[in-house]
C-alpha cells in the first residue's frame, strides 16, 4: 500500500514555490512582451540594415543558454555593485531572454499583414499610428498569438533555472523535499503535475482565443 511522509506543510511549501514560479514568469513575460513589441516594430520599420546592432544583441540572448545568462547576469550585477536580490536579477535576465524571442514573433506578425492592405489604409488618410493600431495590430495578433503562448509556456518551464541564483521556486522546492524525505519519484511526479495545472489555463486560453477569432478570418 502506498504511503508517504509528505505533510500539509510540505504541500504548502510546494505551493509557495509554485507562487514564485508564477511571479517570475508573469513579470518576465510582461516586461519581455513590451520590449518585444517595441523591438519588433523597430526591426520591421527600419529594416535589417539600420536595426543590425539591435538584431545582433538579441541574437546573443537567443543563442547563449539561459543558465549561462543567469549566472553572468548575477555576476555582472555583483561586480557593478547594484545589490539586486535574486528575484530582480532573474526577472531582468528572463525579460531580455523573452524579448529576444518575442521580437521575432512580433516582426513576423507585422510582416504577415499584406502590403496592399496597409497601402489601402494609408490611401484612406490614416496616419502611421492609426494604420498600426486599427489595421496591423488586429491581424498581427492573430498570427502571433500561438507563438506567444508557446513562448510563455516555455519561459515558465525555463524559470526553473533561477534556482541556481538561490530562488526557491517550484523545482527547487521539490528538490529540497526530495533531499529531506527521500521520495524522489512521488515528489517529482507531484511537481510535474503542478507545472501541468498552472500551464493548462494559459494553453486553454490561447486555444479559446484562436477558436473565437477563426470564424472572422
Amino acid at each position: 500500500m502506498f504511503s508517504t511522509a509528505l505533510t500539509w506543510s510540505d504541500l504548502a511549501f510546494l505551493a509557495q514555490g509554485a507562487g514564485m514560479t508564477l511571479a517570475v514568469t508573469a513579470v518576465s513575460v510582461a516586461a519581455g512582451t513590451v520590449l518585444g513589441i517595441l523591438f519588433g516594430i523597430i526591426r520591421f520599420q527600419f529594416g535589417p540594415y539600420w536595426s543590425a546592432p539591435l538584431t545582433f544583441a538579441l541574437d546573443i540572448f537567443r543563442s547563449v543558454p539561459l543558465l549561462i545568462q543567469l549566472v553572468l547576469g548575477n555576476a555582472l550585477q555583483s561586480i557593478a555593485k547594484m545589490g539586486w536580490p535574486p528575484f530582480t536579477t532573474s526577472c531582468v535576465v528572463l525579460s531580455l531572454y523573452t524579448a529576444a524571442y518575442c521580437t521575432e514573433i512580433v516582426r513576423g506578425g507585422i510582416d504577415s499583414v499584406p502590403v496592399n492592405t496597409r497601402r489601402a489604409a494609408r490611401s484612406l488618410g490614416m496616419s502611421w499610428w492609426q494604420d498600426m493600431r486599427y489595421i496591423v495590430a488586429p491581424l498581427a495578433i492573430r498570427v502571433s498569438l500561438p507563438s506567444w503562448i508557446g513562448l510563455t509556456l516555455g519561459v515558465m518551464k525555463d524559470s526553473a533555472l533561477v534556482l541556481w541564483l538561490g530562488l526557491i521556486e517550484l523545482l527547487r522546492a521539490s528538490q529540497i523535499l526530495v533531499t529531506r524525505l527521500q521520495e524522489p519519484l512521488f515528489i517529482l511526479l507531484l511537481c510535474g503535475a503542478i507545472y501541468f495545472v498552472i500551464s493548462l489555463p494559459i494553453a486553454r486560453f490561447g486555444r479559446y482565443l484562436e477558436e473565437r477569432w477563426s470564424p472572422n478570418d
